[in-house]
């Protein structure tokens, strides 16, 4: 039996029925609500003009406010949350936000277009620093996903810290977190429309059930990735299970000498944990995956099922030893990561399986570890290259070799030519030397409007002279002397 979609906006439960299971937030928004202030830039998670604020309980029954992309998230996956829109920020007396005061005083509005998508960042900072002031890397972080054609960020970052300077403007967490609570579900539940079916599971029992029934559906979880399947490739995705209600999907426990992250676990909340673990490691890579409203909505789970050759998460997490746990009818089975993957888009994944979590290594001692990525920006751009090395090294000598890239073959994975090269030997500028050369037997990159497969093999062998540089024993340099982004960093966060 189909049911409608209930979530909380404007000050009342909407629901969302009749529209089909693919129909954007945005479209929903703009078309059928006439909400028209957030606005449509790119259709692809982008641009930022569209973002919006969702509220949602987390598994502990605690609110989350998230800033996301409304133009790639789909309707149905409102159900049981709040949605806050430009609209929202104006006072019960009329006067403006201190986010849109700030952007005001600071003449941060140019041509206007892109604006209320700023807005609805900067308040997403707003709630979540409780009024109190940002640095500037913070608010670099926030506006990651926001683009701005007049090239005026300058007034924009002005208004971010000018916001926090205006009388306060308190949010009402107790009574939304209580309206939430009225439209939690007990049990999956399942809508209909235009022929297909958008199947909501609130147990992992249920989702194992429906995946094996129904093993042609589309799963989605964030929907940064299908999202655009839809808006962009027109494409048919028949009917859809949805894993964001399940929450068994989304716990970070430690299990032994790993960090096992469910499937669920958003982007930001699977790197926040991680970067835990390895903060100089990861701290750039987290800053510069993607930008905050998709890893607000995308999962590292789903990061993992979609095994893009591209993608930034893969070759860190092959390259120290991480592994896949799969959930079907018949129980789970765990594969080292790199196995998972067998040519591009194809992976050990049987039709009633699941992706149901990433179990990654803790840190262990004697192992060099470093990732690197490759892009044309700082902020949300996809990588000609991503590069992780992990070494087990006893003195100077290598006991173990793992070395992952990611853009230079049909799927992420190691250079077993390369590793074997140095395996055993002294880490010396010569060893280095040959595992260089054998990066050419190990790849045979392609050449796209991303960069040429020349450019990707030079940059590949440069990043692994990188890390010898950044690991050898003798007079190993900081990262300030070998990164091009390491003054900026430091600058912004002072």
């Amino acid at each position: 039996m189909s049911e409608p979609i209930r979530f909380y906006f404007r000050g009342a439960v909407q629901e969302f029925t009749g529209g089909a299971p693919t129909r954007t937030v945005l479209q929903h928004l703009r078309e059928d609500l006439h909400c028209t202030g957030t606005k449509e830039g790119c259709a692809e998670g982008d641009c930022g003009a569209c973002t919006v604020v969702v509220g949602s309980l987390n598994p502990a029954g605690q609110l989350e406010m998230k800033a996301v992309n409304s133009c790639i998230q789909f309707a149905p996956t409102l159900d049981g949350k709040a949605l806050f829109t430009v609209e929202d920020l104006q006072q019960p007396d009329g006067a403006l936000h201190p986010v849109q005061q700030a952007m005001v005083e600071c003449h941060g509005s140019q041509c206007g277009f892109c604006t209320p998508g700023f807005v609805m960042s900067l308040w997403g900072m707003y709630l979540d620093k409780e009024g109190q002031p940002a640095q500037r890397r913070e608010i670099d972080d926030c506006l990651s996903g926001n683009l701005c054609r007049c090239t005026g960020y300058r007034p924009i970052i002005d208004a971010a810290h000018r916001m926090t300077a205006l009388p306060a403007v308190a949010f009402d967490r107790a009574a939304l977190t209580a309206q939430l609570q009225a439209l939690q579900r007990e049990a999956g539940s399942s809508y209909t429309a235009h022929g297909r079916t958008f199947y909501a599971p609130r147990t992992i029992e249920e989702l194992v059930a429906l995946r094996a029934a129904h093993p042609q559906a589309t799963l989605l979880a964030g929907s940064t990735d299908i999202g655009l399947w839809v808006t962009k490739q027109l494409r048919e995705l028949g009917d859809i299970i949805y894993l964001g209600h399940v929450t068994a999907l989304q716990t970070v426990v430690e299990q032994g000498d790993m960090l096992e992250i469910g499937a669920g676990v958003s982007l930001e909340d699977a790197y926040n944990a991680l970067c835990q673990l390895y903060p100089s490691q990861l701290g750039e890579l987290r800053q510069r995956f993607a930008s905050l409203p998709i890893r607000n909505a995308g999962t590292l789970g789903g990061n993992v099922a979609n095994g893009s050759p591209i993608g930034d998460s893969m070759p860190w997490l092959i390259a120290v030893g991480s592994e896949v746990v799969l959930q079907g009818a018949n129980g789970q089975r765990v594969l080292p990561l790199e196995a998972f993957y067998l040519d591009y888009q194809k992976k050990d994944l049987q039709p009633d399986e699941i992706v149901a979590a990433v179990r990654v290594p803790l840190p262990r001692e004697n192992v060099q570890f470093r990732t690197y990525k490759l892009a044309k920006r700082f902020d949300q751009d996809i990588s000609a290259v991503c590069a992780a090395f992990a070494f087990t090294l006893d003195g100077d000598h290598i006991v173990d070799a793992r070395i992952a890239y990611g853009g230079m073959a049909a799927t992420p994975r190691r250079a077993p030519r390369a590793e074997s090269s140095l395996t055993g030997l002294r880490w010396n500028e010569a060893n280095l030397r040959v595992a260089m050369d054998m990066l050419t037997q190990d790849f045979a990159p392609l050449s796209d409007m991303r960069a040429s497969g020349t450019y990707r093999m030079q940059t590949a062998q440069n990043l692994l002279r990188r890390f010898w540089f950044e690991t050898r024993l003798e007079a190993p340099l900081a990262n300030e002397e070998v990164n091009a982004f390491a003054f900026k960093n430091a600058r912004e966060s002072a």
